[in-house]
């Protein structure tokens, strides 16, 4: 169906790839790469990154990068590996632009009324603002 899949992923929580990993490679023609996202949210402001020591958010990115690599040896081999940075949403759409992504596919909680009031899903913003299809896997 598509030569380009995205699938960004928390590899800190299985539950944003057991069913979602399975979809994206569904959704791949026969040789379709598959391009897997691990986004590092950035601090915020830049008080709150003063309360950390030098050099931890470098750490942070390779820490991602390390872990993202042993994930897609063990679980997607042949993937090509994206560590982002910042907002998720946004860091998404510009993997998938980047990536060249004719689809995105990822997981997402089922809704929380207040939660999603307040901050919001981050599939939802990236549903809401992507041009090409996304697939949310639940």
């Amino acid at each position: 169906m598509y030569k380009t899949v995205l699938l960004p992923i928390d590899i800190n929580h299985e539950a944003s790839w057991t069913k979602a990993l399975p979809a994206a490679k569904g959704l791949l023609d026969d040789g379709g790469a598959l391009h897997i996202l691990c986004v590092v949210p950035d601090f915020g402001a830049a008080i709150v990154a003063g309360h950390f020591p030098d050099g931890f958010e470098k750490e942070m990115l390779q820490g991602a990068k390390d872990a993202l690599d042993a994930f897609a040896a063990k679980h997607a081999p042949g993937a090509t590996v994206h560590v982002g940075h910042g907002h998720v949403p946004e860091a998404i759409l510009k993997a998938a632009g980047a990536a060249g992504a004719e689809a995105i596919v990822m997981a997402s909680h089922p809704p929380d009324e207040l939660r999603t009031l307040f901050v919001g899903s981050n599939a939802a913003k990236v549903v809401r603002h992507a041009e090409i299809p996304v697939l949310v896997v639940r």
